[in-house]
């Protein structure tokens, strides 16, 4: 049996999982940017985007990461991470989420890796509770 070309297989609870984990960091807001769940910093900045099959048959997400970080993750583990389109030039990380064993504690380091990228000193201070 062939799939329809728009069947996108997405899973609600993977994205929630994703949601939550942005959410929590301080004035983190979301809204639809190019179809897909995405988070921003302050309604401004973007730090995380869903990638639901939007470019290939995968769901996983994008994010802002620290200098390096994307070329090192994507040369070790091409299975789990992936240099995504458009950000990707910039550095900005993809991670697969319709892996078998997504390691959440991971991906939770991540967000908020990707996060301090965006955000600017007060909200980092924040978010280490040293907020005056």
């Amino acid at each position: 049996m062939s799939l329809p070309p728009d069947h996108r297989p997405s899973d609600p609870a993977i994205t929630a999982n994703v949601r939550g984990l942005c959410m929590a960091l301080p004035e983190v807001t979301e809204r639809l940017s190019h179809g897909e769940c995405t988070w921003f910093v302050r309604a401004e900045k973007v730090f995380v985007q869903m990638s639901d099959h939007h470019h290939d048959d995968r769901l996983g997400m994008w994010c802002a990461a620290p200098p390096g970080v994307m070329v090192e993750l994507v040369e070790q583990e091409p299975d789990r991470f992936f240099r995504p389109p458009y950000v990707g030039a910039r550095g900005w990380l993809g991670v697969y989420l319709d892996v078998a064993d997504v390691d959440w504690d991971e991906v939770r380091a991540i967000i908020t890796d990707a996060f301090r990228v965006i955000a600017p000193a007060k909200l980092i201070a924040q978010l280490d509770g040293n907020a005056s």
